[in-house]
């Protein structure tokens, strides 16, 4: 069967490059220009930081290691759906599915929304038009992403490359014209706002947040022309790019302001470059921002779709969703994932920060099914092909999981609320499953 005639198989065209932009365009967002300034005013130690943000790297490089056995030895799209569904049944796959995708639509909504308002920033003539604006963007992705899945791919190496070669550039203005910072402040005068614990786990969670997307390359799995060869080189380029430019971003930026000023600032690499060469050129992060957040949705809108094809395919969505249109990509499910996020843009600001708090708990969720799945795996397919073994096993995999469920457990102390949605949600998600597609057959 040809590619122009084939409607429900993804195409096989997706390499290194791609895996390694797309996993820059899914981590790489707001959080690390914005997280500094709250961070240092929770710790006040540049060494501490440092070596929190170490640690949060070294836990996605491990979890590398665990979703390249996933990925590998199920090359499915959807990546957490695939493997829950493969290791504890139907209804855990859907829930897994359905949650990831709800809390990408989110994302979504919320990401097109903030960018909206850096747009009313740069253009004040969309200034208190929003919504508006965020639908025009997500509407336009949409429009692009029907061109198919090549365009979207090379588009994704293109704005991961200018959000990069951005961001080397600010951290080299950084060091050749600061003059120390925080660097040079006599360390033992400094005040954390928090006691040191809470400062730690408060400041961990934010850095755990600002690495979310390391493992986005694993929804594409099916897609890559030569996975075993090339998504091991992806995935770890990318996340050692990622962890890489997190830590040099924040050197720079204690190299160039004072404690005081960072800890109370809410951009910091926004007051970093001001200081340095004025007021008016604060409008570059701003578009830098803006930039950062489109790569983000541009990515978001590709890969949430995938997740709702792949459990059309296995009979756990209906069965429209498994539509592939002749130029490669999943556009059903792609109509229902930018409509879905435009209903919740027009539903309200309100409404989308409660989803979001929620969808930041499935986010978590999904790392902790995620280890989980390949735990029970080894247990009940042990002679599954798994061209790639994570490192370690069982050590590096029961550590992850540990570690996932104490972040799941400070999500929920964050946001002690949204755990009675979460308990609806997973009952709605139960009778929805049992009544539609409980009976249903791949």
């Amino acid at each position: 069967m040809s590619k122009k005639k084939a409607t429900n198989q993804l195409w096989k065209v997706l390499g290194t490059g791609f895996g390694v932009a797309v996993t820059l365009g899914g981590t790489v967002g707001t959080g690390i220009l914005r997280k500094p300034g709250p961070i240092a005013d929770q710790l006040a130690h540049p060494y501490l930081i440092i070596g929190l943000w170490l640690l949060v790297a070294l836990y996605a490089l491990l979890g590398i290691s665990t979703v390249l056995e996933l990925s590998l030895s199920i090359p499915k799209a959807g990546a957490w759906y695939g493997y829950a569904e493969r290791a504890f049944g139907r209804y855990i796959g859907f829930l897994v599915g359905i949650s990831s995708w709800l809390g990408t639509v989110t994302a979504l909504a919320f990401g097109s929304y903030t960018f909206s308002e850096y747009v009313g920033i740069l253009f004040p003539f969309f200034q208190h038009q929003e919504n508006f604006v965020a639908v025009g963007t997500l509407l336009l992705l949409w429009f692009f992403h029907q061109l198919g899945v090549v365009m979207a791919g090379k588009s994704q190496e293109w704005l991961s490359g200018i959000k990069a070669v951005a961001l080397v550039g600010f951290i080299l203005l950084c060091f050749i014209h600061g003059s120390g910072g925080m660097w040079h402040q006599d360390q033992a005068a400094a005040k954390p706002s928090l006691p040191i614990w809470s400062g730690i786990m408060t400041a961990l969670l934010s850095i755990f947040y600002a690495f979310d997307g390391w493992h986005t390359a694993a929804y594409f799995t099916e897609e890559n022309a030569d996975p075993v060869k090339s998504m091991p080189k992806s995935m770890y380029i990318g996340v050692i790019s990622v962890a890489s430019i997190y830590l040099l971003i924040n050197v720079a930026i204690f190299y160039v302001l004072p404690l005081e000023d960072v800890r109370h600032s809410k951009l910091a690499a926004a007051d970093a470059i001001t200081l340095l060469f004025g007021a008016h050129t604060g409008q570059w992060i701003t578009a830098f921002l803006a930039l950062s957040i489109f790569g983000i949705l541009n990515t978001q809108v590709m890969f949430a779709p995938r997740v709702l094809f792949s459990m059309s395919r296995d009979g756990l969505f209906w069965k429209k969703a498994s539509e592939v249109n002749a130029v490669g990509s999943p556009s059903f499910a792609t109509h229902l994932t930018v409509a879905m996020s435009c209903l919740l843009l027009l539903a309200g600001k309100n409404l989308n920060e409660r989803l979001s708090d929620i969808a930041t708990f499935f986010f978590v969720a999904s790392y902790l099914s995620g280890f989980s799945s390949l735990i029970q795996l080894r247990k009940k397919e042990p002679q599954l092909h798994r061209p790639y073994r994570a490192w370690a096993y069982p050590l590096v995999p029961g550590i992850l999981l540990i570690i996932s469920a104490l972040f799941l457990l400070g999500t929920l102390a964050q946001n002690p609320s949204s755990g009675i949605y979460v308990a609806l949600f997973i009952l709605a998600t139960y009778l929805i499953y049992r009544n539609l597609f409980q009976e249903k057959s791949p």
